[in-house]
């Protein structure tokens, strides 16, 4: 190994980033010339080999249509499958496989709790409550049930550091709220909320909370059965899976109370033309042939996710954070928008005299990709007084030499675009 190698290592509370970074393909690509340094990771992360070849054994030498199949392949398909699914469940701690339905992603998984869970409870009166953090995958199913249904979506503020005002979210509690969804992390500025207490908020006043998990899945412990809550949803491509696959977990309790959301295949126990009785629990919500290769991907993806020490990769992360933050507070000019005290390892931030796209598109010259816009948290980027900012994302395959490298390069960009 060499010297940056063991720098990182040994910064790195002990965690051999070097030794993890052979396990991801991309990372030894070159782009314009120049070594990839790819921290765009809350957008999506990088595949380990073992995730890529889960996928091609699939489709080389087991792919078939899976439930129901006599054949051998279609047997063999089935096992991986529902032994994804197993794996899902161990992840998040839930109670049964029979609380793990696989979706498309997040985005999907949300709609189908506003679509089946929410449109079917709420009346005029009622009130789902957010917070200005949210991602739209989190406001805008929200508010078309609301129009559906005339329940009334409330959104708790944030303060100038990104962080949610906990007294005010509190206050907009009442009797007359049924649904709370929160997400465990903010894509846009790394915020880490206190789930467990909104949690627990919401269930005094017997509230159904949702977690949008999307951005915490390999950053954070999730324990559903710890936490408590009623709804979990995140994405496998934010998770080393592959993209198109993604899961909700619901309490076993909501789920069998809750209508399909869609019809078709496998969703269905008996189909006349005068009545269908639905199948039972995860199946019910999973209609039509569902991505197959996702799945057993993601259920590699959190395999070797699990294999790693949480904590050390946590510790790394922070490390990264850290040093990412006093190098970005070092330059003149340089805002970090979002301050939160408990944050994960993404730094939003804004140059004066430079637009963030401008800064984007020269550091990929450099071979260093990063993330420029909106992030799909408009209201939070109007909240604090910006219309987009610059977003590095880290994950526990990035290096500290790699936080050296991207800032130096900014330093060296900054005269130019000001120029």
């Amino acid at each position: 190994m060499n010297m940056a190698g063991n720098r990182n290592k040994e910064i790195g509370s002990n965690f051999d980033v070097e030794t993890i970074r052979e396990d991801f393909p991309i990372l030894s690509r070159t782009i314009n010339g120049k070594k990839l340094i790819y921290v765009d990771n809350a957008a999506t992360t990088q595949k380990p080999t073992s995730v890529i070849k889960r996928v091609s054994d699939y489709y080389e030498q087991e792919n078939a249509n899976i439930h129901r199949g006599v054949h051998s392949l279609s047997e063999e398909a089935t096992e991986a499958f529902e032994a994804a699914r197993e794996g899902v469940r161990k992840f998040l701690n839930a109670d049964s496989v029979q609380e793990i339905i696989f979706t498309s992603g997040t985005t999907e998984a949300i709609n189908l709790v506003a679509q089946s869970y929410a449109r079917s409870k709420l009346k005029v009166g009622d009130e789902i409550l957010i917070s200005a953090l949210e991602h739209h995958s989190n406001i805008v199913p929200w508010q078309m049930v609301c129009e559906q249904t005339g329940a009334q979506l409330k959104v708790g503020p944030i303060n100038d550091d990104g962080e949610i005002l906990m007294e005010q979210f509190a206050s907009f509690i009442t009797s007359n709220t049924k649904i709370i969804a929160i997400g465990h992390v903010s894509n846009a500025l790394g915020t880490i909320n206190d789930i467990k207490h909104i949690i627990g908020l919401g269930h005094a006043v017997n509230a159904v909370v949702l977690v949008d998990g999307a951005q915490a899945s390999i950053h954070e412990h999730i324990d559903v059965t710890q936490i408590d809550c009623d709804f979990y949803a995140f994405s496998g491509h934010k998770a080393l899976g592959p993209t198109g696959i993604g899961v909700l977990y619901g309490k076993a309790e909501l789920l069998d109370e809750m209508p399909p959301w869609q019809g078709g295949g496998d969703m269905i126990k008996t189909v006349s033309f005068e009545k269908t009785e639905y199948n039972v629990l995860p199946y019910k919500f999973e209609a039509g042939t569902p991505n197959i290769a996702g799945g057993i991907g993601l259920g590699a993806a959190l395999s070797y996710f699990s294999n790693l020490n949480l904590q050390a990769v946590m510790s790394h992360e922070k490390a990264l954070l850290n040093l990412a933050t006093e190098r970005a507070l070092a330059i003149p000019g340089l805002s970090i928008v979002g301050n939160a005290s408990n944050k994960a390892s993404v730094i939003s931030f804004n140059i004066e005299g430079v637009h963030p796209q401008d800064l984007g598109t020269l550091l990929d010259h450099q071979g260093i990709a990063i993330r420029t816009g909106h992030h799909c948290a408009m209201p939070v980027m109007r909240r604090l007084g910006v219309s987009g900012t610059a977003r590095v994302s880290f994950a526990f395959y990035n290096t500290l030499d790699e936080i050296k490298s991207i800032f130096n390069a900014i330093e060296k960009i900054i005269p130019m675009l000001r120029g």
